[in-house]
Order: structure tokens, then sequence, then C-alpha cells
């Protein structure tokens, strides 16, 4: 079956059959190297090329010629920053993602390995030999040694193709362990906001079911001097109950929250001690947008780096794939010695030098549909490059919608939750006056527990929108190529096991470099 092979134009990869006749011909005539495969050119953005930010412009952002590195600052809350710190030195999952970047390291080495002979090789023997005859038995010693070197000829650029793609594979694992980043600085900061509103709404229950307390205690001693009847003892007990009741669940969820935080931090499950203080106090911050465009700043996340980086290493594949059709050229080597202990024997040394051709002619499909393969799966990836465009664009929408839509809640809910602290207020007055019922005074106690609620989670909303926001911006995975990759106990014992030289402490590449 003839082989064929791939070109590339700037956006589309072209199959073409290649006679055999006329492979070989070039094979023999060759006097310069060729890189078989697609030239790898990033694909426009599709969609999101001219996306201007969509409801990023209903919020109320200011704008800032920083760059927002660690947008969690913006909080202003010290014991939020030292978690966050804590949690993108400490947490499995930063450190796992850190270990894959040593792995990558080291599959870059073998792949660059290739440049050098492929067949490096030594053998010897010392072999104590015997012969059994009529006569007396004869013992002597044979010895040998040999040294073999195999060179395949990268005609082709197989193996340059193949440094590309362990190349690009690296840096989609950078890519990836700066999503990482991204991620656990988004979810402590969640977490944190999300304690903070649970403690702030177990805080309103109590204090309501305080109140509550009180009314009980009123109509019971109403209803005991016969100035009320028991309807309205019964209505008091029945929405103090109600109130207790969802206590247990508010404290069930602030423990998990709790639990899931120090998990993240890598300690033990239980609250935390730097946050016994400030209870129940949710941070407040304003949106800060750094003078980007929107579509750029959709190409810098970390998540769509990584995607176009495995784009690229899978267009390398499909060259290393397509050389596989042509004839490999091997420079051979060998040289042996071999001599025994008898006495007047020679000794012999053999050598030999020279090329040695392989050519796989007649695959049956078999090579050439291995390039298709690799050509297939590059256009699943294409496709899958888009995609994460449009989600990463649909993220930054979803987000800024929502943190715009719960700050404009936040000033009705306000206006409310005053109204009815007033209406409480004026009821409580009017019934200790004999001017309404008791009913009156449970309906503006409900009111008031049920705006306060909403008033608190809206808060606790208008942040998780916030951070939301700065992590589909793809924000806080700048300061993570500054940090050493493990700790210094990590680093000893995986030394000590194995000669890792210096990949365990080479830099990052910095947050500036393309």
């Amino acid at each position: 079956m003839p082989p064929e092979r791939l070109s590339a134009s700037s956006n589309h990869i072209r199959y073409h059959r290649a006679p055999i006749g006329v492979a070989l011909l070039g094979s023999l005539l060759l006097s310069a190297c060729t890189t078989l495969g697609p030239d790898y050119v990033r694909p426009e953005g599709g969609a999101v090329t001219h996306w201007q930010g969509g409801s990023i412009k209903q919020t109320q952002a200011r704008q800032s010629t920083e760059r927002l590195d660690e947008w969690w600052t913006q909080l202003q809350d010290p014991v939020l920053n030292a978690l966050v710190q804590e949690a993108l030195t400490k947490n499995p999952s930063v450190r796992v993602a850190g270990l894959r970047i040593l792995e990558a390291r080291a599959q870059l080495g073998i792949a660059d390995a290739s440049r050098y002979p492929q067949l490096q090789q030594v053998s010897g023997s010392a072999l104590q030999t015997g012969q059994v005859r009529d006569g007396p038995d004869s013992h002597f010693m044979s010895y040998g040694l040999g040294a073999n070197l195999g060179w395949e000829i990268d005609f082709w650029g197989k193996f340059q193709r193949s440094i590309e793609a362990a190349d690009a594979s690296y840096f989609s694992t950078l890519a990836q362990y700066d999503d990482v980043q991204v991620l656990m600085a988004a979810q402590v900061a969640s977490l944190y906001v999300n304690i903070r509103t649970l403690e702030s709404r177990l805080q309103i229950s109590r204090e309501n079911a305080r109140l509550q307390a009180r009314s009980l205690e009123i109509t019971e001693k109403l209803f005991k001097s016969g100035n009320s009847d028991e309807l309205d003892v019964q209505q008091a007990k029945t929405q103090y109950l109600s109130t207790l009741s969802g206590i247990p669940t508010l404290e069930a969820s602030l423990r998990q929250g709790q639990n899931a935080l120090s998990t993240l931090l890598a300690r033990a499950p239980g609250p935390l001690p730097e946050m016994g203080a400030d209870t129940g106090i949710i941070p407040h911050a304003k949106l800060t947008l750094a003078a980007d465009l929107p579509a750029d700043l959709i190409r810098r996340r970390p998540d769509v780096r990584s995607a176009e980086r495995l784009m690229a290493a899978q267009s390398a594949l499909i060259g290393v794939s397509e050389a596989e059709l042509y004839p490999s050229l091997t420079l051979l080597g060998s040289v042996g010695l071999s001599a025994t202990s008898l006495s007047g024997s020679s000794s012999t040394l053999d050598w030999g030098i020279g090329p040695s051709l392989k050519w796989n002619v007649f695959d049956h499909g078999l090579l050439s549909n291995a390039v298709l393969v690799q050509d297939a799966r590059f256009q699943q990836l294409k496709e899958s490059y888009q995609n994460t465009l449009l989600s990463a664009a649909r993220e930054i929408d979803d987000a800024a919608i929502g943190f715009a839509k719960n700050e404009e809640q936040i000033v009705l809910l306000e206006q409310t939750e005053q109204a009815a602290r007033r209406s409480l207020d004026i009821a409580n007055i009017r019934y200790r006056e004999g001017m309404a019922d008791f009913q009156r005074v449970l309906d503006s106690q409900r009111a008031l527990f049920s705006q306060q609620e909403r008033l608190v989670s809206s808060r606790g909303n208008v942040m998780l929108s916030l951070i939301s926001l700065y992590k589909a911006m793809g924000g806080g995975w700048q300061q993570g190529r500054s940090r050493p990759l493990l700790d210094e106990q990590s680093q000893q014992e995986m030394q000590s096991r194995s000669d890792w030289g210096p990949l365990l402490t080479d830099p990052l590449p910095s947050a500036d470099a393309p």
C-alpha cells in the first residue's frame, strides 16, 4: 500500500498520497532532513474572539492597572488571606499537580534523549569452559567484550516531533498546575464566606428565638391572669419551637463547612481556631477589573491554555505517526574482542559498521490508518478547545450577572429588613395597648426573621458571585510560579530514592513568560 503523508495550512490538515517509487527515490537522494506532519498554528478564538464581556458591563467595577494576582486580598480579611496561602502550599491536590510537572519534565528528558544514538550497549562475558574426552578433562576460560551502537537518523522529523509533543505536554501540565491554584483559592474563599454566612444566620436564629421566648413568657402570664386565651400561648410556642428546630440544621451545616475547609488545608476535621474571632462577619468587597480585553482574559485562563497545549502536542504526534510510513535509516556499528585462556590461542577482534534500512512497504493500512487516528484525535481536541472557550465566556458572564443582580437585591433587602423591624415594634406596642391581637405580633416576628435570613444569605451570595467571577477570569495562579513545587522534606525524600538532579529545584517559568 503506498505510503501517505499529511501537510498543513494555517487552518486545515490535508491528506496526500505519495507513490512508493517517488518516496523511495526521495529517501535515497535526500541530502537534508525534513519534518513531516503539520506545523501547529494556534486556532482563533471562534465565537469569543470579539466578545466584549457581556454582563461585566452591568457590574459597578472599578478599573485597575495592576493584575489581580491575589484577588482574595480585595476582601480585606487577614484570616482569609492566611488560609488561602496555606492551602496553596499544603493542599494535596496542589502538591499532586506539582508532582505532575516533575513527571512531565522527566518525560521531556526521555524525548530529548532521542536526539542521540538510540542503542548504546556494552557487553562482556567471562565463562569457564570444560570438555570431556577419552583422556583427562580439560578446562579453560573464555572472555568476550563487545560494544554496539545504533543511531536512527531523523530524516523525517519523527524524533523532533516527539520532542515537540513532550514540550507541549509539559506546558499543558504547567497550565493544569496553574488551574489548580485558581480553583484552590476560589474554594477556600467560598468555604470561608459560607462559614461566615452560616455563623451570621445562626446568630439571627438564636436572637429571634430569644425574642420569641420572651413573647411566649408574656402570653403565658397573660393567659394565667385571664387577659388572654390559650390560642395566643400555643401560637407563640409553635413559632418559638419552629425557630429552635432550624438551629441544629444550621449547626450541622456549619460544622460540615468547617470540616471541608480544614480538609483543603490538609488539617484534621474540625473548627479552625483562627476563625474564632469576627464570628458572623461576612467579608465585603467591590469588584476590581484589570484593563484587559475579555477575550484576552479568556485565553489566559489556565484551563484554556492547557487545552491549547494539548492540541499542540497532538499535532506533533501526527508527524510522529506519519514518519512510520517512510524508510528509516539507521547507522550501525559494533566491535567485539574474544579470547581464551588456552596456551597458544589467539585473540579475535571483530568489527562492523554500516547503514541499515527498514521500510514497512506493505502495511495493509496499519500505519496509514494510524496517521488518521492521530489526525482525528487532533480534530477532537480542536473542538474541545472551542468548547472550553465558550464555557469560559459563559462562566464569566454567569458570575458577572449574578454579582450585579445580587448587589441590586441587597439594597432592596436592607430597606425591607428595616421596614420589617419597624413593623414588629409597632405590632408589639399595639398588642400591649390592646389595640391589636397577638397574631399581628406573630406575623411581624415571622416577617422580620425571614427578611433577616434573606438579607444575610444575599450578602453571602454577593461575595460568592464575586469569588466566582475572579475565578472565571482565571486570577490567582501567578504567585504559584514563584513558589517551589515541593517542600524541603519531600525534596529530600525523593532525592534519596532517585537521582533527580536539578529537576526538583529548577524554577518554573515566570507568569510573564510567553
